[in-house]
Parts: C-alpha cells; sequence; structure tokens
C-alpha cells in the first residue's frame, strides 16, 4: 500500500469551497433522455450556485464500451451548451477525468479500508456474477472473520481475492436525500459488495466514491434506482472519514405510468429526437420540466432562465412520463420563435429532401413554413410539388367555400395566363396585382380567382403558402406551365 503522504498529497488537490457537480455518463452508444435530464440538473445545480460543472467519463466496465460513443457524449454536451469546466478534453485540478486512467488509484484506496477494517480480502471462488453483485451470504463467508495478518500472507502468497466491503451485521444507518429526505435501512439488509475484482478492477460502486471524492463533488446526482446502494456509500464514506456530498436521486423518466424508456423499446435518445425534428433548446426546455417544477403556470424556459431559477426543492419524487406530444408542442412553440433567418438555417436541410431544384431558393420556401410547422420532418412532405406537379384530378378545382367550379376555373386560368405572360417582373406584388385585375374585371370574391390559380400550380389542396407565393417561387416558366397543364384538365 502506498505510504501515507501519498494520500495527503491526493487530498491537497482536493477544491474546496465551492459547490461542484459531476455529470459522469459510460460510454455506451448515445444519450438517452434520463441521462440527458441528469446532466442537465448536474449542470444546473452548479451554475445556480456559481460552481464548477464537471464531465468524468466512466468507462471501467470495459464490455459495455462501445467505440466512438465518448465522441457522442462530448457531442451532445456540446450542442445542449452544457459547457463543463473541467474534464478530459479540457483538463482541471483534479485530473485525469476518465475513470480508466485512474485505475492504480482504487486498488490502494481499498487496501486503506482493509488497514482500517473496513473491508477485506476475500478469497473464495465465487462466480463472476456474484462477485460483481455481491450475492452472497456473508454469514457463511469465511474470509469475514480472517485475522489481518493471515489475510496477508494469503494475498502475499498470490493467492487470488477480492476486496468487499465489511458492512456491520448490527445496527442501522441513514443517509439523507436532497428529494426523498432521511432514509433508514437495517444494516443486515446490505451485502458486503465487492470494491476490487479479481483483476483489479473496482466496481461502478466503489470507483464512484472514491473519484467524487477525490474531485470534491458537493452534489452527486443520480437516479432513483441507486437508493438501495446509498447507505453502501455512506458506510465507505464514514470509513474513510470523508464528508458526504449531498444526494439528490432523481425519479426514472417513464414511457408510460408502467414502464421505463428504453432503446431496446424504441424509446428516442436525444440524437433520435433531433433527427426527429426537435429543436435543442425545446428537447433542453421540455427534459428540464420532466419532473421538476419551478412553480406557476409558465412552461418556456431558455438555458439561462433555467441557470437563474433552478431549484432541487422542484424535483418531484413522482416518475416523470415522457410525451412526444408535450414535446410536440414546446418544439412548435420554439420553431416560432425563431428568426426567419435562423429558421431556415434549420429548415434547409428537411426542405431540400423535397426539393432539389437548385433554381428554388430553400430561404423563399421556409417563409411560408414557419407558423405552419411543429417539427422539422413535417416538412418534406408538405413540399414534394414544387420539384414536380403531381398527378392530380380536375375535381380539385371545385371548392365550395371559395365558389370555385370547374367552369370559373376554365375561365380564371384562360385570363390569367396571358396576364402573366405579360409581366416583366416576376415578384409578389406584379402576380397579386395581376391576379387582383382579374377579380375586378371578372366581378368576382378573390378566392374564385385565388384557388384555381394555387390548385393548377401545386396539383394539392393543402399547401404551404397561397398561390401568389407559390406561384412566384415556381418561377413565370414553371408556372404557366402548370397553369395550361391544368386548363388542359378543365377542357
Amino acid at each position: 500500500m502506498k505510504e501515507k503522504a501519498w494520500f495527503e498529497e491526493n487530498e491537497n488537490r482536493i477544491p474546496v469551497g465551492e459547490v461542484r457537480t459531476r455529470f459522469a455518463p459510460s460510454p455506451t452508444g448515445y444519450m438517452h433522455v434520463g441521462n440527458l435530464r441528469t446532466a442537465l440538473y448536474t449542470y444546473l445545480i452548479a451554475r445556480h450556485d456559481g460552481g464548477k460543472f464537471i464531465l468524468r467519463i466512466e468507462d471501467t466496465d470495459r464490455g459495455r464500451l462501445i467505440e466512438g460513443a465518448t465522441d457522442v457524449i462530448y457531442r451532445t454536451m456540446a450542442e445542449c451548451h452544457l459547457e463543463h469546466d473541467e474534464g478530459p478534453d479540457v483538463g482541471g485540478p483534479v485530473a485525469p477525468y476518465i475513470q480508466s486512467e485512474r485505475m492504480s488509484m482504487y486498488k490502494e484506496y481499498a487496501e486503506l479500508l482493509v488497514e482500517n477494517g473496513n473491508a477485506y480480502r476475500c478469497f473464495c471462488e465465487k462466480a463472476e456474477s456474484e462477485e460483481d453483485s455481491g450475492e452472497f451470504d456473508r454469514g457463511d463467508d469465511p474470509c469475514r472473520t480472517l485475522t489481518k495478518e493471515e489475510s496477508d500472507v494469503r494475498a502475499a502468497a498470490g493467492e487470488p481475492y477480492v476486496i468487499r466491503q465489511l458492512i456491520p451485521h448490527e445496527g442501522t444507518t441513514t443517509f439523507h436525500d436532497e428529494i426523498f429526505g432521511d432514509i433508514t435501512v437495517e444494516n443486515k439488509t446490505l451485502d458486503d459488495q465487492v470494491l476490487i475484482k479479481r483483476d483489479g478492477m473496482p466496481t461502478y460502486n466503489f470507483a464512484n466514491v472514491v473519484d467524487d471524492h477525490l474531485m470534491g463533488i458537493t452534489h452527486v446526482v443520480r437516479g432513483s434506482e441507486y437508493l438501495s446502494s446509498a447507505p453502501k456509500y455512506n458506510l465507505l464514506y464514514q470509513g474513510f472519514g470523508w464528508d458526504i456530498p449531498k444526494y439528490v436521486h432523481c425519479s426514472p423518466v417513464m414511457r408510460d405510468a408502467h414502464n421505463k424508456m428504453s432503446k431496446r423499446h424504441g424509446d428516442p435518445s436525444y440524437e433520435d429526437l433531433i433527427a426527429q425534428g426537435y429543436l435543442t433548446n425545446a428537447v433542453i426546455n421540455y427534459v428540464a420540466l420532466l419532473g421538476w417544477s419551478p412553480g406557476g403556470e409558465r412552461e418556456i424556459y431558455s438555458l439561462d432562465e433555467l441557470k437563474e431559477i433552478f431549484d432541487i426543492k422542484g424535483i418531484s419524487k413522482s416518475p416523470a412520463i415522457f410525451d412526444i406530444e408535450k414535446l410536440r408542442y414546446f418544439n412548435a412553440e420554439y420553431i416560432r420563435a425563431l428568426s426567419p433567418e435562423e429558421f431556415a438555417k434549420a429548415a434547409e436541410p428537411f426542405i431540400r429532401q423535397a426539393v432539389k431544384n437548385p433554381a428554388i431558393d430553400p430561404a423563399a420556401i421556409a417563409v411560408l413554413l414557419q407558423q405552419r410547422t411543429e417539427v422539422l420532418t413535417d416538412i418534406p412532405e408538405k413540399l414534394d410539388f414544387f420539384d414536380s406537379l403531381p398527378e392530380y384530378s380536375a375535381e380539385l378545382f371545385v371548392h365550395q367555400k371559395s365558389k370555385s367550379t370547374p367552369e370559373t376555373a376554365k375561365s380564371v386560368l384562360e385570363q390569367i395566363l396571358p396576364m402573366f405572360g405579360e409581366l416583366s417582373e416576376w415578384n409578389d406584388e406584379r402576380i397579386l396585382d395581376a391576379m387582383n385585375r382579374l377579380t375586378e374585371a371578372m366581378g368576382v370574391k378573390k378566392s374564385v380567382v385565388m384557388w384555381p390559380i394555387r390548385i393548377a400550380a401545386a396539383g394539392k389542396a393543402v399547401t404551404p403558402g397561397g398561390a401568389v407565393e407559390i406561384c412566384r417561387i415556381l418561377g413565370k416558366e414553371e408556372t404557366m406551365r402548370r397553369l395550361e397543364i391544368g386548363l388542359e384538365k378543365l377542357s
């Protein structure tokens, strides 16, 4: 075991006097909604109190690692504007911030617990699942009663062992959670969890405690599924003589009243939601309200506003149900709040899925869509008529509310074609002026003229934008070609 000075040096590096939170994901391929919420709450706690937000990569479970997954974490954090103050890519006073690069210290701290009587070496041959989970009857484990001297001799002889936490047989352990309050458990219900496996690798539970202490973490935010492990964490902190951080256990995000969200069951990750046409800021706003309430009726908050108002007391004990329709509502609100330039940029890739003609400006189409779009993936199906006129029936020209009949439609197209042909400029003003002149000449309502022109130009009853905008975007030549096709259908 290391000398006392080594442990003291580690202690001296720990930052003090500030709120310090950490997001500690495993690189397993994607950022699910629950993980994103944990990252967000962790970030908001730090920012609200002017503290530090730390990113730590927990990669000790080598069997679950997926190549490129760490890049997904960095990219998601950056897109969501959850900037970390310390982490693998930016460094910091308690580096390294990748668990696999800290491997040399965990065994030393486990041996320190053995030295002070809060852990023991277990030489029993147990199945790997038992070793990982601690599922065994400790009352029958002869290694609990080995003297330190006996244990040292067997270890020195090269006999393989795990290091287990020594949980007291009697009494209770009480821990405090910021959401659930004080929770007391009987020690006899706790197992002697494995801290260090036979191969020298730390278990998740042990590495977490050591890293959180050595990084000066003041608030530990995690899912409520870890409530059952919290008493053992407390006993570890007490065994080392360390201060216990504030626990913030968040109830799960559910697909419905009975089932947690799960990638295996097709529930969306953050990346899936973005691919499905949701805006990052809308996702962040909605996720913040999954199990937390600022109070009052207001729902739309920017990230900067969330930093100001976020309070742990607003986190609910009850599970939160992920409602995709509610997220859709949030997204529509965010889309409408974008500037025209911002929306055009966000919408362009989706516009180009349907409108491949380079002569058509996607920004011109975006103007028609912004107030009619809830998610960006709605866009392509609204625009298929721009590249090519779809097949349609002459029955579309008949519209009772617009007072459009086959006869009036035929008359409108016959008269508007030469008027369009005479236009030297092709813009909204000139196109509308031609339509208004025809309306006046025919002595009809404007809709009688507008309806058949839009139907002939688009071949669809429902379109983003009206006749004027569609004709302008299509251009004079293509508009007149389509109107002639419409006239043929009516002849």
